[in-house]
């Protein structure tokens, strides 16, 4: 098998301490890569080249159940099969209520016969079967997931369920069946005891599974936005297919309110299309022949035909899908560190809940043997680590789902970590700030004519891939300038271009490289004093020593960059730009957009270097850049952005890709990490903060001082409603908006 990596529906884990059993067990397999479990959403990701029978059989063996996702049906399967889920829990929910409350409240009034009387003993038998049946029932998946880890060495949320409830019953039963044997003081039954627990910790597991399932809404809301059909012609007529039948260069029919179905081309017609769900942008954009349309994009008025370049999961919806759904998975450092302490939670939980039990046993008031059943049942029902666990990657889920709302594309959790901690935002000039679509405003010449300027720039041009050469070649183009042939073609990066025409050597490109070649300059600064704007750039074109022009090549600034700029430095984020321009071109952009720093005239291999100076320095550093030639620089940085518009390089380049082609997005992602992180960071307060009070509480700490014992119900019910508090705490990032 050659390496790629899967994507797992785990079931039966029930608590943080789950997760590590489960990765460990993946991780045994020979060749296995990268194990990741997600106990919010209960999947696990791997990668490299083991067998995925072995991992599956490997998490089998550990006690868990798992199978392999690889679509939208199994996403689909995975949501029906746990919203049944939900459905059982919330009934044994209200059959444990039933019986619970009517004897909770009973027990209260003290309206119970006493155990000590034969009609008492009898009521009380009849109540402990009962109890054993609802608890078979409504809890039965507690003790058959204790006993699944039990036999695999490993202890999670379900032992300490099952431990508490199942020595509250038997007390209990021992106490009925053997009253004589109990000290008069310790004569009390916990069947009410048991059955509440069980009650409240269900119906905190369903809340919780609910209010889970609204954090994977963003993956919901993409997965939608396919359709289940497309139109193709296949012979001169149409067929209405399942989207999984389109073939590659299949010719597809869209009709004015529909979706896109797949990736392709427009070879028949024109439309508005809303790409609203990929870029963020809310207006259409127009579309005509030969112009790229996206699956899952709305047709807003025309009609036409395209021709299908990418289908199933090489779409880009789908591949968005796939990123937006790896990254919800990741573990930034803060998880990992939760997820090693809860591995060995519920072990140290136990060894302190039999200390307890042991330590009432022997120090305690009568009757000693109730004061440590209580103690210890309630030290095991209040320790359940699942909040803990659930503390990160709730909210990375949130978090990640959010920003792919908003046409933000995070690649880990990692990066949505950093992001809000960056100091420092470094720009690219051209293609970020700018429209990066230069075209020629100008033509500054000596002697030439300036289509015999524009013949020879586009001869030396049309060979080259470089924007500004494109604009040079479209300056000729539009004005039906033919250009000149040359020959021995060289060019030479972050400089300009070289040939020969008819004997003579010709230059185009920056004033370094004129200098280098011995150009004569005494006439430039004349020339460009004659310059329209000072935010062009200037490419000088010499023939055999001589300058003869100066072609003035201007790219817009986008309409969103100074209100970017603006809010990054509202965040207290210092910005800086970089370009390859002279250096007045790169600082009128930069005084345009309220830039900070400006470093100008430097090569790609210079832009890394500058960002590893501000590391140096003590900066956190974000590079925001296209994606494709900055990519040293992008992976240099502590959060790279890459500018992109859908297309294959933008979503494979950096750690976060703005998906729209504006800069906008850097600030948002920014204010949405540090939203994130103080989100996981209340919830792991929490989390701790109860689990470290209401240990020594259930213990009974306080008893000795002011005689305060946790009842085991309040236990479970605190228990189960911390999980519910620690989700509810991470959903309110999808209500979150950006203040910039």
């Amino acid at each position: 098998m050659t390496e790629q990596g899967y994507r797992l529906s785990v079931t039966g884990m029930s608590c943080a301490g789950c997760v590590g059993a489960v990765e460990d067990a993946m991780s045994s397999v020979v060749g296995l890569e990268n194990a990741v479990v997600n106990f919010a959403d209960h999947t696990a990701t791997f990668s490299g080249d083991a067998a995925v029978e072995d991992v599956l059989a490997a998490i089998k063996a550990a006690g868990y159940g798992a199978a392999v996702m690889r679509g939208v049906a199994d996403e689909e399967e995975k949501e029906a099969t746990e919203f049944a889920y939900y459905r059982n829990l919330l009934k044994k929910t209200v059959v444990a209520g039933t019986v619970a409350l009517p004897l909770f409240v009973a027990g209260m009034s003290d309206v119970l016969p006493p155990l000590t009387t034969s009609s008492g003993q009898i009521f009380w038998l009849l109540t402990g079967l009962l109890t054993l049946a609802v608890m078979a029932y409504s809890g039965g998946h507690f003790f058959s997931g204790a006993l699944n880890t039990l036999r695999h060495h490993n202890a999670n949320m379900d032992t300490l369920i099952a431990l508490g409830t199942g020595s509250a019953w038997l007390f209990s039963m021992a106490v009925v069946l053997f009253p004589e044997a109990i000290p008069s003081l310790a004569q009390h039954a916990y069947f009410e005891a048991a059955l509440v627990i069980i009650t409240l910790v269900n119906l905190g597991n369903a809340l919780e599974m609910r209010a889970r399932g609204k954090t994977s809404e963003a993956i919901k809301r993409l997965i939608g936005m396919q359709p289940r059909t497309a139109r193709v012609v296949r012979d001169g007529k149409e067929h209405d297919i399942p989207i999984a039948d389109v073939g590659l260069d299949e010719t597809v029919h869209v009709r004015p309110g529909e979706k896109i179905p797949v990736d392709g081309q427009i070879i028949e017609g024109s439309s508005n299309i809303d790409e609203s769900m990929l870029t963020g942008e809310p207006l259409p954009v127009v579309r005509h022949i030969g112009d790229t349309v996206i699956g899952g994009t709305l047709n807003k008025s025309g009609s036409f035909l395209f021709k299908a370049s990418n289908i199933g999961s090489e779409t880009v919806l789908a591949r968005i899908i796939e990123l937006v759904r790896d990254a919800q998975n990741t573990k930034p450092a803060i998880g990992r560190l939760v997820d090693r302490i809860a591995s060995v939670f519920v072990p140290a939980v136990l060894i302190i809940a039999i200390l307890t039990f042991l330590a009432w046993f022997n120090f305690g008031p009568v009757p000693k043997v109730a004061y440590a059943l209580v103690t210890m049942m309630t030290v095991l029902i209040i320790a359940c680590p699942c909040a803990l666990g659930l503390a990160t990657p709730i909210s990375i889920m949130a978090g990640i789902g959010k920003a792919a709302e908003q046409g933000i594309l995070i690649r880990n959790g990692e990066a949505l970590q950093l992001a809000g901690k960056v100091t420092v935002v470094v720009l690219d000039k051209t293609g970020t700030i700018t429209q990066g679509r230069p075209e020629v405003s100008q033509i500054l010449s000596l002697n030439e004519s300036e289509d015999n300027v524009l013949a020879l720039a586009a001869g030396l041009e049309k060979n080259s891939e470089h924007p500004l050469a494109e604009a040079v070649v479209l300056a000729a183009k539009k004005r039906k300038v033919k250009a000149l042939t040359v020959e021995k073609f060289e060019a030479i990066t972050g400089h300009g271009v070289k040939a020969v025409t008819e004997n003579e050597t010709v230059l185009l490109g920056n004033e370094r490289f004129m200098r280098q070649h011995d150009v004569n300059l005494d006439e430039l600064s004349g020339l460009l004093d004659k310059a329209a704007s000072s935010v062009a750039t200037p490419v000088l074109l010499a023939r055999d020593g001589t300058l003869l022009a100066v072609l003035l090549i201007e790219d817009q600034i986008k309409h969103d960059s100074a209100a970017t700029i603006e809010a990054l430095h509202r965040l207290n984020i210092r910005t800086v730009m970089l370009s390859g321009d002279r250096q007045s071109s790169a600082e009128a952009v930069a005084a345009s957009v309220g830039i900070d720093e400006v470093f100008a005239e430097v090569l790609p291999d210079e832009k890394e270097k500058i960002i590893r100076q501000l590391q140096n320095a003590g900066e956190k550093v974000a590079m925001v850049g296209d994606g494709l030639n900055d990519a040293p620089s992008l992976a240099r940085a502590d959060v790279g952005f890459a500018i992109g518009s859908g297309t294959d390089v933008a979503i494979e380049s950096a750690d976060i890709t703005l998906m729209g082609g504006s800069i906008r997005g850097v600030p948002t992602a920014i204010e949405l990490s540090r939203a994130t992180v103080k989100n996981i960071w209340q919830n792991l307060f929490g989390a701790f903060v109860y689990n470290s009070i209401g240990i020594p509480i259930a213990a009974g700490v306080l008893y000795p001082v002011s005689g305060l014992l946790l009842n085991p119900m309040v236990a479970g019910a605190a228990m189960a409603m911390s999980s519910v508090t620690v989700v509810s705490n991470a959903n309110r990032l999808r209500f979150w908006k950006p203040r910039s």
